[in-house]
C-alpha cells in the first residue's frame, strides 16, 4: 500500500481508533461474521443479531437461501451505513451436485471447463430478480471428491451467480441433468470461514460478557475499519472532520495522507489521523490530484459512520 504524504500534522487528538474503544462500543462498530446453519433466512439471522446485541440496526452482506449454510457477515449498528462498499464482493462455495448418470472423473472435468469464465444466467423462477439472461463470471470450478453420482465441488464466483443454476445449466449440458444437493459458504470478499461463528458461540460469547468477560466477544468482533481493507483511504486533519460530520465535502487542504491510485468516483474511506472510520465518500480527484492541487473538493462526503453525537474528544 502506497500512501502520498501532504501535511506532516502531528498525532490527533479527535476520537477513539479501533483498539481504544470498549466492547460497548466496538459493537456499535464492527461487523461480526455468522456462520448460518441451514434452515432460517438471511433476514432471520441478521434480525436474530439485532435482538442479541441489543442495536438499533443490523444488516447482512451476500444473501443465503434458507437451506444453504456458511459465511454470512452482519453489520451492527453505525456499521450498517458502510453495506455499500460490501456489496459485489467476491464468493466462494463448497457444495455437493448429484449427476443423473455416472460419469468419468475426467469428462466431468471437461464439460466444467465451459462454465469457466464469462457465462450468461438466467436467475430460477424462484429468485428475488427479474428473470432475464444476464452475465456473471466463474473464476474457478473446480471437482474435490466423486463417490458415484455425487460430486463434491468448490466454486468461485462473481457476486449475484445462483450456484444451483449453474449446477442445472451443467446437467443440462451434459443431456442427463444434475442438481445440487448441499452448498456451503466459505468466503465472501475478505471474510473468511475461519472467522464465521455459530449462533450459540455467539450468544454464549454475549452473555459472558454481561458476566463481564469481554474477551470471547471482542475476538468475534471486527472493527468496521478492519473490515475495508478492500476501500482505498484518505487521512483527514482534525480541523477538517467537524464539517465533515455535517456532510460537508473535504477539501484537499483538509488532507494528512492520500492511498495511492485512487480513482475519480470510487468509493474512499475517510479516516482520522488515529485511524477511526469517519465517513465514506466518493473521490472527486484522483490521488495525483489530491497531492498535486491546492484547492478543491478531494471526496464528496456521502455517508457519515461515527456518531455525531459526542464528534470530539472532552
Amino acid at each position: 500500500m502506497a500512501w502520498l504524504e501532504k501535511s506532516s500534522e502531528g498525532e490527533s487528538a479527535f476520537g477513539k481508533g479501533p483498539d481504544e474503544r470498549t466492547v460497548e462500543e466496538l459493537i456499535k462498530t464492527s461487523l461480526i461474521v455468522v456462520d448460518k446453519h441451514a434452515g432460517p433466512t438471511s433476514h432471520q439471522i441478521s434480525q436474530w443479531m439485532r435482538e442479541i446485541f441489543n442495536v438499533n440496526k443490523t444488516a447482512h452482506s451476500g444473501t443465503l437461501d434458507p437451506m444453504v449454510t456458511g459465511v454470512l457477515p452482519v453489520a451492527l449498528g453505525n456499521s450498517v451505513k458502510m453495506m455499500p462498499v460490501f456489496t459485489g464482493l467476491v464468493k466462494e462455495y463448497v457444495g455437493v451436485m448429484h449427476v443423473h448418470r455416472e460419469i468419468e472423473e475426467d469428462k466431468l472435468k471437461e464439460a466444467i471447463k465451459k462454465f469457466i469464465g464469462k457465462i450468461i444466467q438466467t436467475p430460477p423462477v424462484k429468485s428475488a430478480v427479474a428473470r432475464r439472461p444476464r452475465e456473471r463470471e466463474i473464476y474457478s470450478f473446480d471437482i474435490l471428491e466423486m463417490d458415484g453420482k455425487d460430486v463434491l465441488f468448490r466454486v468461485k464466483c462473481q457476486a449475484g451467480t445462483y450456484i444451483r443454476k449453474l449446477v442445472s445449466d451443467l446437467g443440462f449440458s451434459l443431456e442427463f441433468g444434475a442438481h445440487m444437493t448441499e452448498l456451503r459458504r466459505t468466503l465472501a470478499g475478505n471474510f473468511k470461514e475461519e472467522q464465521s461463528h455459530s449462533l450459540l458461540e455467539i450468544k454464549d460469547a454475549y452473555e459472558f460478557l454481561k458476566d463481564g468477560n469481554e474477551s470471547y466477544l471482542r475476538k468475534m468482533l471486527i472493527p468496521i475499519e478492519n473490515a475495508v481493507d478492500h476501500v482505498k483511504k484518505v487521512h483527514v486533519k482534525d480541523t477538517a472532520i467537524p464539517t465533515i460530520l455535517n456532510g460537508s465535502p473535504l477539501y484537499v487542504n483538509g488532507l494528512v495522507k492520500v492511498q495511492d491510485e485512487i480513482v475519480e468516483g470510487e468509493n474512499v474511506c475517510i479516516m482520522s489521523s488515529k485511524n477511526e472510520l469517519i465517513a465514506l465518500g466518493i473521490a472527486q480527484m484522483t490521488s495525483k490530484g489530491m497531492y498535486d492541487k491546492k484547492k478543491g473538493i478531494a471526496v464528496r462526503t456521502d455517508r457519515v459512520i461515527i456518531d455525531r453525537s459526542n464528534p470530539m474528544p472532552l
